[in-house]
């Protein structure tokens, strides 16, 4: 049986129950970064080997490397021979922005008739769509914007786009993001909402339209750290 568990998006104590039995109980924890993983392990005093997820190691384009590939050979076969294994990223849902989709694909394409459950929990575009105040009976994920090809084309969509919108993006381009939305005309008077470091000591929200949160948060622009979460509130 393969379980993929969420764990926490910064406040470690943001951990269910039943992901520190299971961590407990299977028999190899794939963790995308392990030593970020042993501090999850250490605070609840949870022994489980570790090892790297492959699908966390850097590859060459759509399929991973000799290594990688020999890795997740390992996986099947363990699972094969009756082994639970855990797969965690290092904060929030493996597979949503972060490794796992390629390695659940491929252990899939192996072992058909395998059991991957869910250990459901912490996610940060869901965090911030619940404390938005903006309409979430549907709503759009976009992961992270491009970096630069098709990067003015990603905000152009959002211009276009009717429902609520959630994206992450990087303190190294929220200030040029928030800039390129304030430039999409159907966005000018639009609300946004953006989370920083969420459930994290220095957790901060700011809201207004996409100048007034740039203009916030460009006068502190030396202490810009974190991670960010930007939520486009549906046109109205």
């Amino acid at each position: 049986m393969l379980y993929v568990i969420a764990t926490p998006i910064g406040n470690l104590e943001d951990i269910s129950l039943r992901a520190v039995s299971v961590l407990n109980s299977v028999d190899l924890i794939l963790a995308e970064d392990t030593r970020v993983t042993k501090n999850l392990l250490d605070k609840y005093n949870i022994k489980t080997p570790m090892t790297i997820n492959p699908d966390a190691l850097p590859r060459r384009g759509r399929g991973p490397d000799r290594f990688a590939s020999g890795k997740i050979n390992e996986i099947i076969s363990m699972l094969k021979e009756g082994s639970n294994l855990a797969l965690v990223s290092d904060a929030g849902t493996p597979g949503i922005n972060d490794p796992g989709n390629y390695l659940i694909s491929q252990i899939l394409e192996e072992i058909p008739d395998i059991k991957i459950v869910a250990v459901p929990g912490a996610n940060a575009a869901i965090a911030a769509l619940s404390i938005s105040g903006f309409s979430t009976d549907k709503f759009v994920y976009l992961g992270f914007p491009p970096h630069k090809k098709g990067r003015q084309t990603f905000f152009k969509k959002i211009g276009q786009m009717d429902e609520t919108v959630v994206f992450y993006e990087s303190k190294h381009r929220i200030l040029k993001a928030l800039k390129e939305l304030n430039t999409i005309s159907q966005l000018e008077d639009r609300q946004i909402m953006v989370a920083r470091e969420l459930t994290k000591q220095f957790e901060t929200i700011y809201r207004g339209t996409s100048e007034e949160v740039f203009n916030r948060l460009n006068k502190g622009k030396e202490n810009l750290l974190g991670e960010f979460v930007v939520v486009v509130n549906h046109r109205t």
